[in-house]
């Protein structure tokens, strides 16, 4: 990693604050929530219709089940609520260019907002 601080740079930072530690965290989160919402939208959307098993007579589901979507909708706008969060804290305590820009939390935010924006059209109401 290279230092692009001035030689009689003195770094002051003793150890991360309480907000660092609460900023990893809730980052963590946000990504762990988003992992479970691909494990839940694999149940929820529909089946894929393969040739081969429209020739065996073997029926698929053509539709979302709706609790799980439900599931879906929640675990998405809490991993992009917290992910929001967790930029909110960034912005704030970070203020040396060194910091951490937190570009895979807002590119999380992005992904899940086009996912729940996919989904809401997707899905019968």
């Amino acid at each position: 990693m290279e230092n692009n601080a001035p030689k009689n740079y003195i770094n002051r930072r003793k150890a991360p604050d309480k907000w660092i530690y609460l900023l990893r965290i809730v980052a963590v989160l946000s990504w762990l929530l988003f992992i479970i919402a691909m494990i839940v939208s694999y149940y929820a959307a529909p089946e894929e219709d393969y040739g081969l098993l429209r020739y065996k007579g073997i029926e698929i589901r053509d539709y979302w089940i709706k609790p799980l979507t439900n599931y879906l909708y929640i675990a998405l706008w809490s991993s992009a609520l917290f992910s929001i969060f967790s930029l909110l804290i960034s912005s704030f305590r970070s203020r040396r260019a060194q910091d951490s820009k937190m570009f895979n939390l807002v590119l999380l935010v992005i992904t899940a907002t086009a996912w729940i924006t996919y989904i809401y059209t997707q899905v019968e109401h």
